[in-house]
């Protein structure tokens, strides 16, 4: 339990006799042996057991009952206040995969960009590219971003001038379709753990978001869900659109699912919080759920040739 006795330190130092630790859902099981590790350590405990989407949605009901929580896997995207640690979740790779995606690479000069687990290793990932004869170009991100990292909501990172081509490495096809989308620029995505390499093609992900948009056109009135999480409320936005819409109606919601949107009964809605919601839950709502921007396209004031994925700012 040695790898964490340094949260223990900073809790200490902190002055920090209770503690909330809060997981997104890929680290969940890690949560009992922390928890248990703490304990024994003389803190007192709690563990946020609901759904955690990101840095955004930070367990803030927690706050008032501990004197410090514990936010694991995710970089800050806003100022979290004194009493939240973000404690990082890096995961390792070997470099020598990085050969694995230069077959694919037309340019010699490239952009490169991350996730949070892999960010870490990024001057690493520079030093191997550039072995091979490849000059990776970064950019620091927006919300909080370390140097090359992209988020599910944010892909600031990507937009890195004088570069035709960008290098995408992690796992999942929805961080580099997002970069793909946020940039026009060619994008090659690079799985460091199974090794794998594509270039990414946003066609048939258009094709059905315009199917959606479609849908979405006879409705009779929309839902614009607003997000009452920390980190992902556009109550301004959500406000600003709905007065150009007489059947718009905002929704004030803490957690957006399936269930909660068929008790309410609009054929339609319009996300306004995590931007992933639309696209990654689509099918499992049981509406069209579409982003700000396709609600643009559905209302005239955009053309979807000029599609743009959702972000937050």
């Amino acid at each position: 339990m040695t790898e964490y006795s340094d949260l223990a330190r900073k809790l200490r130092h902190r002055n920090a006799a209770s503690v909330a630790l809060q997981f997104p859902e890929g680290l969940k099981r890690r949560a009992r042996e922390i928890a248990l590790f703490l304990k024994k350590e003389g803190f007192f405990v709690i563990v946020n057991a609901d759904p955690c989407y990101g840095a955004c949605d930070l367990a803030s009901d927690a706050l008032p009952h501990v004197d410090a929580l514990v936010h694991f896997g995710h970089t800050p995207v806003d100022d979290p206040g004194p009493k939240v640690i973000f404690e990082p979740y890096s995961v390792d790779v070997d470099l020598d995969v990085l050969g694995e995606a230069a077959p694919f690479l037309r340019q010699r000069t490239i952009g490169l960009v991350t996730t949070a687990q892999h960010v870490h290793l990024l001057p690493a990932m520079v030093r191997k590219l550039a072995e091979i004869g490849i000059a990776a170009r970064t950019r620091t991100g927006s919300r909080g971003c370390r140097e090359g990292q992209v988020l599910g909501c944010a892909f600031e990172a990507a937009r890195i001038p004088s570069v035709d081509e960008i290098l995408f490495v992690g796992t999942g096809l929805f961080h580099p379709l997002g970069v793909r989308l946020a940039t026009g620029k060619r994008v090659i995505a690079l799985d460091p753990l199974a090794g794998t390499v594509q270039e990414v093609d946003e066609e048939r992900f258009l094709r059905q978001r315009f199917a959606l948009v479609e849908r979405a056109r006879s409705a009779d009135s929309y839902g614009l869900i607003v997000s009452s999480k920390t980190g992902q409320g556009r109550f301004g936005l959500a406000q600003e659109m709905a007065s150009r819409c007489r059947n718009a109606i905002l929704l004030l919601m803490r957690e957006v699912n399936p269930e909660e949107l068929l008790n309410l009964g609009f054929p339609a809605y319009v996300n306004f919080a995590c931007p992933r919601l639309a696209y990654d839950d689509q099918p499992r709502f049981p509406a069209p759920v579409l982003s700000p921007q396709e609600f643009q396209i559905l209302l005239g004031e955009r053309d979807f040739s000029s599609y743009a994925i959702d972000e937050m700012s």
